[in-house]
């Protein structure tokens, strides 16, 4: 696998097990975030992210994280060896995001200049993430399945099982 793709929810465990599989296969790593928010958490223009993302993934490998499926898939997919959907409870995934935003420690996958904070837009992401396996789950995989249809995907559940499946893979000689 020199071509990966994670999805899931916020909180899920995307930009953890990104970092583990790019340490693990010696492979860059993308956050689509880093490259999607501006600072203080303002949208680029849409050419501007896609071909931010465009350079990102026109590397030979890569392991990319995130969702931006409408946006960025037909960029991604065609190129990927493998998508990882994340399949982590939503009460995990609210608990994280809350744990992540009181904490507000540096993210290597946020852009600089978007620190989390608990406001009206963060209830806001609450409802988004409580949301997103009745909500917005069904249109990525819609979008997936139509561009990637011959992508294997792997679903992966709580910390043991995305343990295993990272220890699956040889460790890059050094």
């Amino acid at each position: 696998m020199q071509r990966i793709v994670i999805l899931g929810n916020a909180g899920s465990g995307k930009s953890t097990l990104a970092r583990a599989l790019g340490k693990q296969l010696g492979l860059p790593v993308v956050h689509l975030d880093r490259l999607f928010w501006e600072p203080g958490w303002v949208e680029p223009d849409a050419e501007q992210f896609r071909s931010r993302v465009r350079e990102a993934v026109s590397q030979d490998v890569w392991v990319c994280e995130g969702n931006y499926a409408r946006r960025t898939f037909d960029l991604r997919l065609p190129q990927a060896d493998l998508v990882i959907w994340l399949d982590t409870p939503r009460l995990t995934c609210l608990m994280r995001v809350i744990k992540r935003s009181v904490l507000n420690r540096p993210r290597p996958d946020l852009a600089d200049g978007c620190s989390e904070k608990l406001d009206r837009a963060f209830l806001t992401f609450l409802k988004f993430v409580w949301t997103f396996d009745r909500g917005y789950r069904p249109g990525i995989e819609r979008v997936r399945e139509a561009i990637g249809p011959q992508v294997p995907v792997v679903h992966l559940c709580g910390s043991r099982q995305i343990a295993a499946f990272v220890e699956g893979f040889n460790h890059v000689p050094a």
